[in-house]
């Protein structure tokens, strides 16, 4: 089916999904859950919206999830129907399973069994929240293009006293330091020692920025 995008479970994180989605025009969205208050609500923003057992190839195929070029498995707090739903989902032949994990072991499981990315919206979210509500923390990110962007941040306490060309990997690039509000872009020297008030910037691809960046929060 071209053109076609599938969102199964209507908690938080799929809730916000589906409401952006539902903005572009350019597909078709079929959204799944098994409450049916859930899928009432999320109605108004979709037309195909349904009420099944994701676990259910039956069910699944029934409502068009088959073949699609990307499904968006937004199960979490029940870790069986997840792994489930993304084996189910396999075997209906959908390529790229996104799939939403809780814990690193159900991260795990869901990657051995085909899913094509796992995400963890609630660490992430936590993350960013301490990052609003601490004083003078400071996070920002842009998007470059559908695969790069830039991270932009104030030192961790996990990286200062260490050197630029250290905490950087290889996918991960630094671009800019700042220090006592100025701004360097020409990083000649990354054995520079990051210090307490220091903001830095880097630049990879989306998901390595990700991991970096929760790397360095730990």
């Amino acid at each position: 089916m071209n053109n076609t995008l599938a969102v199964i479970g209507l908690g938080k994180f799929g809730y916000y999904i589906v409401k952006s989605l539902a903005k572009i025009k350019d597909f078709t969205l079929i959204v799944a859950d098994n409450d049916e208050h859930k899928v009432q609500i999320i109605s108004k923003y979709v037309e195909n919206a349904f009420v099944l057992n994701s676990t259910s190839k039956t069910a699944l195929e029934e409502a068009g999830i088959y073949n699609l070029d990307t499904v968006i498995v937004s199960i979490g707090e029940n870790i069986e129907a997840s792994i489930l739903t993304v084996m189910a989902l396999k075997d209906l032949g959908n390529k790229n399973i996104i799939a939403k994990a809780i814990t690193s072991v159900h991260g795990e499981i869901l990657s051995k069994i085909g899913a094509f990315k796992v995400i963890y919206p609630e660490k992430i979210a936590g993350k960013r929240l301490v990052n609003n509500l601490v004083e003078n923390i400071t996070f920002d990110e842009i998007d470059l293009s559908n695969t790069m962007k830039v991270i932009k941040f104030l030192a961790t306490k996990s990286i200062v006293g260490q050197s630029i060309i250290n905490i950087e990997t290889e996918d991960v690039l630094a671009i800019a330091h700042k220090r006592n509000g100025t701004w360097t872009n020409k990083l000649g020297n990354k054995d520079i020692i990051i210090e307490k008030d220091d903001m830095l910037a880097f630049l990879g691809e989306k998901k390595e920025t990700d991991i970096f960046y929760n790397n360095i929060m730990d």
